[in-house]
This record gives C-alpha cells, structure tokens and sequence, in this order.
C-alpha cells in the first residue's frame, strides 16, 4: 500500500505510545521539537513512526530537511489520535476523582471576567444542599476546551472562537466587542468604527485558538475582503494590550476587557459591526453526569441575574435570556443517570 509494504500485524497494531508519538511528531512538524516535548531521544522516535506507517501500510508523513508535513493518511490518524489519547487521559483522570473520599467537579476558566461569573457560580452550587465539592483551575488561552476533553476538568466557561469540538454548550452571556487601538492611532479620532475601518491593519495570532477563530478576531465576518495583516504573536490578554500599546497591532477586543483594563496609552472605540463576544459553559458531550448537569443548571440561574459592568467604550453588554429549553440537556443528563441508577 503506498510504496509502503504490506499490513503484516495490522490486527492492533495501534497502541496508546504509536498514537501518543505520532501526534508529537504531527503537531510540531519536527522530529526534533516532537523529542524534546517527548523527553525522548530522536532516532527511537524516527523509528517508532517509520514502524507505525509500515504496520499501518501508509506513508502518514511527507518529510524533508526543513519541516514534516501530515499526509493525506496521516492526517486523519492525527484526528483520530488526539480522539482517542482524550479519551484515554479522561477515562484516568475521572475514574481517580471518583474514587476520592469526596469527588469534586473541576471547572476551569481563563483569568477576568469568566473566573469573576465562575466564582460566583460555584458559592451560589456550594450553597445548595448535598452540594459537592468545586475546584476551581484557572487556565490558559485556549487551554479550557482540551482541559475538559482530556478530562482535567469536568465544566469550562469557553469564549466565542475558542475549540468548543466534542463538547456541549450553552451561552451564559453575550457583550460588543471594541477595537482598542494605540492612543495615538489616526482611527483613535473617530467616535464610532466599522470592522472595513480595520481591514489591512495588523491584528495580533494566537496559535493556541483553532486557526478559523483569526477571522473572528479580526472582524473578517462582518467584511467582504480577506485582506488581513497577521501582526505578533500573542498568548493571552496582558501580551495583546501590549502589543496594541507599542503600535504593533490593532484588536477586537470584549468590551468588559476594555473596561477591566483602562490605560492612557490604549483607545477603546465601539465597532458597530463587529460580532458579539459569547461566554458559554462547556460539559463534555453526551455526559451523563448529574452532578455536571447541576452544576450547569446553577451556571446558567446565576448568569440570567448577572449585572455586568458599564463600559465607556460603548454599549454595555448585555445578559442573554436562556432560550426555550436551555436547561434541557442538563436537566436530561440528570434524569437518565437517575434512571440508570
């Protein structure tokens, strides 16, 4: 098959290590790079994959001096892989808080207003009676959606553009988004800006968000042209106002960011058409956990009643109104672990 032989052993021929290597080696490109992340040495690794796509009977890489590149093959294991070494590290992490003296939910969100709502969330489900413990993590850019597919966390509080696949959702709340712009911007003049304002100015990349999320956060859904200079590279909130505050980049920003974040060197301005940023609550999909399901019914109680903040740089944002049904799922999950009990 492929130039590659035959499928000698091909009856489990995939175990956790193949997968666990294959997907260093896929994601980082390099061999060298995928090693380091591995703590292994590199030969033992090139072998380790040139063994995999001969038992599998498919050349998973295309590899040259300069970089590795997933095949056609190799990029549907990649998809596959990251599937099942989720589940693997879930089905782990889960059955150890199960087995404690007192299980926990683990929720998880990134620093400002999503860990401000998630506190509250958690003191108004603690005060419920029976209720379990909550810990709480605070995590990264883009870290939440994989922390609760991994099975590091139970719940995540997921911004708009943030990797919500194999998960279920329900919106919490909803708020403009601002462009903050240097001070001393030509645009920082005007009272009010259209995301065509912004095309053809530098926007700062995440890498860790999912790369269609770039047209989100530079306002290419609410424009025509494409046109888009990449600006630098960025990792959370405090590296984007920085590079806006030294001229680097222009940004899209929550307004609620703006107002947590007022300073003389940074000009916030409305764009009428910018889309809205949305705070969601994520659960992994199909669980069937009641204390999970309880957990998201007193989320989306406590957001309905949430007051956000007045903000300067434009409308304040405002508290989505759970449509018909939005507790459903939650409270479905419960219903069928209480039948299954």
């Amino acid at each position: 098959m492929d130039g590659m032989g035959g499928t000698d052993g091909l009856d489990g021929a995939l175990d956790v290590r193949d997968l666990r290597y294959f997907r260093a080696v896929a994601e980082e490109r390099n061999f060298t790079r995928a090693a380091e992340r591995l703590g292994i040495a590199q030969p033992p690794l090139s072998r380790a994959v040139r063994q995999l796509e001969r038992r599998l009977g498919a050349r998973l890489l295309d590899r040259s001096t300069r970089q590795v590149t997933p095949t056609a093959a190799g990029l549907v294991l990649l998809e596959e892989a990251v599937r099942v070494l989720d589940a693997v590290s879930a089905a782990a992490h889960r059955t150890r808080r199960a087995a404690r003296a007192t299980p926990a939910v683990v929720v998880t969100a990134k620093p400002g207003v999503a860990t401000d709502l998630l506190r509250r969330m958690t003191r108004a489900y603690a005060a419920q009676p029976d209720a379990g413990r909550v810990e709480i993590l605070v995590s990264g850019y883009g870290e939440q959606g994989g922390m609760v597919r991994d099975g590091r966390a139970d719940v995540a509080l997921l911004g708009t553009g943030e990797d919500d696949h194999g998960l279920d959702l329900e919106p919490l709340t909803t708020e403009p988004r601002v462009a903050a712009l240097p001070a001393g911007h030509a645009l920082a003049a005007r009272s009010v800006l259209s995301c065509r304002d912004l095309a053809g100015l530098p926007f700062p990349h995440c890498p860790v968000l999912p790369p269609h999320a770039d047209d989100y956060w530079w306002g290419r859904d609410a424009r025509e042209e494409a046109a888009a200079q990449p600006g630098p590279v960025v990792r959370d909130s405090s590296q984007l106002l920085e590079a806006v505050a030294l001229g680097q980049a222009v940004a899209l920003v929550p307004a609620s960011l703006a107002e947590r974040n007022r300073r003389d060197d940074i000009a916030y301005r409305p764009v009428r058409d910018a889309g809205p940023y949305t705070l969601a609550i994520a659960w992994p999909s199909g669980s069937r956990s009641p204390v999970i399901a309880r957990f998201v019914r007193t989320a989306i109680e406590v957001a309905s009643h949430h007051e956000p903040p007045s903000h300067a740089a434009g409308p304040p944002p405002r508290v989505v109104d759970p449509p018909p049904g939005v507790a459903g799922p939650p409270v479905r999950l419960a219903e069928a672990s209480a039948r299954q009990g």
